[in-house]
């Protein structure tokens, strides 16, 4: 990385400190090394060990690397209640090596408190304008204003993009399979309908998301599992279609609060309006943590407790951004290696 570069990547990270800092945003610093993790059966992890010196009584213990701060970041939030960033490294095993892959990259992660995920969209939608006001000089070819952000659902990609009603074909046996197939896919031997769902959305649907405006993508079908909250509203708008499809199928149909944010095809950031039912993220930890022993490569231990930290956990809507990948969205780089410290 050139002189230019690093100098450019200090002011971007130093500007985003900015941002969160005079709206009263408290920053964290949280551990890096973790005896525990969230389980996420999407992802794999560095593992490591804490040793201590010859002669001690004391055994080493097995430590992970954080694929995100999320995990500890909660805990703070659980207690004070108070609105929270942080930027720091995080890291994630088994990437596939590309243009926008680091094993080792820089994450933003922030929480509103009392507020849900349309609220964060809006200060997502500032930061990106203010960082890009700033460093509008170093890309000239993006034209950004708050009224050129874009807003689809995930639902409408599907059907714009893929030609398929992404609710009627998930459930109904075998459609997003054959649906797959209509769009020159080939599913692997029993696929699972989020399986299924994932092989279109990346083949079909995040190709035609490259555009130079940033876009939104919102209300994530709920049979894709994340810890956030059921979109209640959106349920009760379509009531009658909903049930329908509930009756014929006998499976839960509906969205939850979930966006992605995509800028000239780079995924940038993941936002919830973050789910406090103690119940539900109990449930989410118990069948992630099934999936993980099934099929991860590297397992790690997992806080069976850490549901009780939802008991009072209040309304809150969390965001992560890859910093590295925005700083590239900004300053045009086509490599992320470009905007890494090598």
């Amino acid at each position: 990385m050139d002189l230019e570069m690093l100098e450019t990547r200090a002011n971007i990270i130093k500007q985003i400190r900015s941002f969160f800092d005079t709206r009263g945003y408290l920053e964290l610093d949280t551990p890096l090394l973790s005896d525990n993790l969230i389980p996420e059966s999407c992802l794999e992890v560095f593992q490591t060990e804490r040793l201590f010196p010859p002669g001690s009584k004391k055994e080493g213990k097995p430590l992970w690397l954080i694929p995100s701060p999320e995990i500890h970041m909660k805990k703070i939030i659980a207690q004070h209640r108070v609105n929270v960033y942080q930027i720091c490294k995080c890291f994630r095993n088994g990437e596939s090596e590309g243009h926008l892959h680091s094993s080792e990259f820089t994450m933003l992660e922030y929480y509103t408190m009392s507020a849900d995920y349309l609220d964060s969209l809006k200060i997502t939608e500032k930061l990106i304008s203010t960082l890009y006001s700033q460093f509008s000089t170093l890309n000239s070819q993006f034209s950004i204003l708050n009224s050129q952000f874009l807003r689809i659902t995930v639902a409408e990609a599907f059907m714009r993009y893929a030609g398929l009603d992404l609710f009627e074909a998930a459930f109904q046996k075998g459609v997003m399979e054959k649906e797959a197939r209509r769009l020159g896919l080939e599913p692997l031997p029993g696929m699972t309908v989020p399986e299924l769902y994932d092989l279109i959305f990346i083949h079909a649907v995040e190709p035609n998301l490259k555009t130079d405006t940033p876009v939104f993508l919102l209300d994530y079908p709920a049979f894709v599992p994340c810890l956030a909250k059921n979109n209640e509203q959106i349920t009760k708008n379509n009531e009658q279609r909903t049930e329908n499809i509930e009756q014929r199928t006998g499976k839960k149909s509906g969205t939850v609060e979930r966006w992605e944010l995509y800028w000239n095809g780079i995924e940038l950031a993941n936002c919830f309006s973050e789910e406090n039912d103690p119940q539900r993220v109990r449930e989410f930890f118990v069948n992630e943590e099934a999936a993980k022993e099934r099929n991860a490569i590297v397992r790690h231990h997992v806080d069976h407790d850490y549901w009780k930290l939802f008991e009072g956990f209040p309304k809150c809507s969390g965001v992560a951004i890859g910093v590295d990948r925005l700083i590239m969205a900004l300053t045009g780089k086509g490599r992320i290696d470009g905007v890494i410290h090598s």
